[in-house]
């Protein structure tokens, strides 16, 4: 049963107020930055068998930041470590651990397990360190390519008459603009990359997937069994993590949204002026900066 732990990028500083798309040079800012490191801690000792990104820079910095934060600590038991001093070949687990072969295979990097450090613990057991794990880029995780509204400010944006249709029939919206995309293309590339990452690291693997509101919610539309046009239900905060393990028979979602939030913040979720209330009717397009 795979499981597939995705990620948003963190905040940076034109989330929530322009929908930036594919236009480059977009970074984390320091709240960005403090909150993938966050997250990155979270996910410290999750054995992950891959981390992917979309190429979009503020993705790649947070997947970047999420893998140098990473571990790769695995526990042994003494009657493992013989195998771990090299008394036996690495295990299966521990090769899946390394990540995916530089031929993309997903089979595991046969030099990352014999790079492998050994530390003994006090416990009688041994955690072998893993290299850090690369991240690798997928242009079907990229954002959802907004044509002709790329780089324009919400604000402006919520008086096209388009806007109505992203919110009640995403399913219909093609953007405008030679290089618009459909969102039902954005979540077919999307969903399909999820099932190709699925088979090639195998049944037994989690990994990473940093992408973008509009995608993250599209795909878990499709794990949840929802028309696409119900996506706009579901919120995606900068940083948040959603969890979804892949069955041969079905998806099951364990987890949506998952900020680490405190009680103070979740209580704060409820004191919000009831104009800021009624203009959060709508969907935030691109994602938004959360909360």
């Amino acid at each position: 049963m795979t499981v597939v732990l995705i990620v948003r990028h963190g905040l940076t500083a034109s989330t929530g107020k322009a929908l930036t798309g594919w236009l480059p040079g977009i970074a984390l800012d320091d709240r960005g930055r403090t909150q993938a490191a966050a997250v990155a801690a979270r996910l410290a000792q999750v054995p992950l068998a891959a981390i992917v990104s979309s190429p979009l820079q503020r993705c790649a910095e947070t997947a970047s930041i999420i893998a140098a934060g990473h571990s790769g600590l695995a526990a042994a038991d003494s009657a493992a470590s013989d195998a771990a001093a090299g008394d036996a070949a690495p295990s299966d687990a521990a090769a899946a651990a390394a990540g995916p072969d530089a031929d993309g295979t997903g089979t595991g990097s046969a030099k990352g397990a014999a790079g492998r450090a050994e530390l003994a613990g006090a416990n009688g057991q041994v955690a072998i360190a893993a290299e850090p794990i690369p991240v690798q880029l997928d242009d079907r995780f990229g954002e959802c390519r907004y044509g002709d509204w790329t780089g324009q400010p919400l604000r402006k944006l919520a008086r096209d008459p388009l806007w109505r249709v992203v919110q009640a029939h995403p399913s219909a919206v093609r953007f405008p603009g030679p290089a618009g995309e459909t969102m039902a293309g954005m979540q077919q590339r999307a969903v399909e990359a999820v099932r190709d990452w699925n088979a090639r690291l195998g049944g037994d693997a989690a990994y990473v997937v940093c992408s973008h509101g509009d995608v993250i919610k599209a795909i878990l539309a499709d794990a949840l069994g929802m028309h696409l046009d119900m996506s706009q239900r579901i919120q995606v905060d900068p940083c948040s993590l959603s969890v979804i393990r892949y069955t041969p028979l079905r998806p099951f979602v364990l987890a949506m949204n998952d900020t680490g939030a405190d009680a103070t913040a979740l209580a704060g979720l409820a004191k919000r002026p009831a104009a800021r209330r009624a203009a959060q009717a709508d969907a935030q397009v691109g994602g938004g900066a959360g909360g």
